[in-house]
């Protein structure tokens, strides 16, 4: 059954992207074909979903994830059989199994907590996956890291169109919008595009992480001279123009300061301001759940120096997260479960709760635990980084893509105590950093036969990268 709104292509992309998948292994090697297909699957698929009994919906989400594993599977399993469990990857496991133990504790029942933790499971769990088998070197997070730049450069001339036109080719393609529109006017006039990702914010900030991949592989010299027949400094300017046109001051800052802060690191050769990214969410978390601090000094300074609209709407998220809060810490260590159980009602039963952040809806729903196992998830890649990585060598050659890699799950966290967007690439990233540092020094270089090594080199397909319908699940992001 349909979830939602659409038209005929909802059900043509979302099933044909079986067979386009199936095309793209044949026609690439498998790493290259995971690579476009995530790309292509997260930028073009649509917001949208089929309910299938027994297990998660049939949606973008689960579409990029699940027919990519089962094509990889088929067309390269030998692969696959490289892979072994560490303890390094038991952040990922306790999140992805966090609500079993929610649906256990709360009485919600065996099915409800095995349900919950399939759709954990392929929303995060596989795509760290897939990064840990077919991403495990500096040469594969290249790879990946160029397929993200070329799908922003794809992108711009859509996004251009709905800066002028409004957004409206997901309504045009699909026949619905996949978010509220009013959403994407911005102060001082003007559009937001959306294109075919959940929201404005989700568009914007792919586009900005593309701009940080780009930008220092550029600085690094890892990035091809030309990508699509254009030098790639010129689509770098583009892209970094439209990025700006966006309008998302929250995801401008925020790759801004994530370029900074590398640019910083390898110049001054310490981690100390990766560390404060790191550091900030945990803080941020500690300070709201005790109560220690309760957001009206930032809100007011927004207000003075930038805008009292901004201001309000800070304040407001400020004010929900204590009530959500209140009520998280009413629940058990795993939090309440699914089925709104976390939220809160007035003596009517009318909703009044709204969640924002990533980091309260999981408190609520997932408890104490689940929040842990969240943030360690996201953030154990990087911390192994750290430890492993030099950071006066972060702009040498084959290491632009991981550094940046670690760097913007840094800020993802970051932009989770503000926003609940769930995108799937972020944890091949995760995935693929762990394993190539799991290697040691040998991933950073490719052994030739004669056992001496050379610098990997990122051979580009000589066609050109072309968009195919892809799909993108039902994401918990909230503006």
């Amino acid at each position: 059954m349909h979830e939602g709104e659409g038209n005929i292509m909802v059900a043509v992309a979302l099933f044909g992207w079986i067979p386009i998948v199936r095309a793209i292994f044949k026609r690439f090697d498998a790493r290259t074909a995971v690579a476009i297909a995530f790309v292509a699957g997260w930028m073009f698929l649509p917001v949208a979903g089929f309910k299938l009994k027994g297990i998660p919906s049939y949606s973008k989400l689960t579409a990029t994830c699940m027919v990519i594993l089962f094509w990889a599977w088929k067309f390269d399993k030998e692969r696959f059989q490289e892979f072994s469990f560490g303890l390094i990857d038991l952040p990922m496991l306790a999140w992805c199994i966090a609500p079993f133990f929610s649906s256990a504790f709360n009485d919600l029942g065996v099915y409800d907590g095995l349900s919950q933790t399939m759709y954990q499971s392929i929303t995060w769990g596989v795509p760290y996956y897939i990064g840990r088998v077919f991403f495990s070197d500096t040469d594969g997070l290249k790879l990946f890291g160029t397929a993200i730049f070329i799908g922003a450069v794809i992108y711009i001339p859509f996004c251009w169109f709905e800066l002028v036109m409004s957004p409206q080719l997901h309504r045009l393609t699909y026949g619905f919008h996949q978010h509220n529109f009013l959403q994407t006017l911005r102060d001082g006039g003007g559009f937001r595009p959306m294109v075919y990702m959940d929201h404005g914010l989700m568009t914007a900030t792919w586009m900005g992480l593309a701009l940080f991949l780009g930008a220092w592989l550029f600085y690094t010299k890892e990035l091809p001279e030309k990508i699509l027949r254009l030098p790639s400094l010129y689509l770098l300017l583009g892209l970094g123009v439209t990025f700006l046109m966006m309008k998302s001051y929250g995801a401008i800052f925020l790759i801004f300061l994530g370029l900074m802060f590398v640019f910083l690191s390898s110049k001054m050769k310490n981690i100390w301001l990766v560390i404060l990214l790191l550091s900030a969410p945990h803080l941020y978390v500690y300070t709201r759940t005790t109560g220690i601090w309760d957001g009206t000094n930032l809100s007011g300074f927004v207000a003075e120096k930038f805008s009292p609209t901004r201001a309000q709407s800070l304040q407001f998220r400020f004010d929900n997260e204590a009530i959500l809060i209140k009520k998280a810490m009413e629940g058990t260590v795993f939090g309440w479960g699914g089925y709104g159980r976390s939220r809160v009602y007035d003596e009517y039963g009318k909703d009044i709760s709204i969640t924002d952040g990533l980091w309260i809806i999981t408190l609520g729903q997932n408890g104490i635990f689940g929040l842990m196992a969240l943030m360690f998830a996201v953030q154990t890649p990087v911390i192994f980084y750290l430890m492993r990585s030099d950071p006066e060598r972060w702009s040498e050659k084959n290491r632009g893509a991981p550094t940046v890699m670690i760097v913007f799950l840094s800020l993802y966290m970051i932009d989770s105590l503000l926003n609940a967007m769930v995108n799937p690439v972020y944890m091949v990233f995760g995935g693929g950093i762990v394993s190539m540092l799991l290697k040691g020094e040998a991933a950073f270089s490719a052994k030739q036969a004669n056992g001496s090594f050379e610098e990997p080199r990122l051979d580009m397909p000589k066609t050109r990268f072309l968009p195919s319908p892809s799909f993108q699940g039902f994401s918990r992001f909230i503006s």
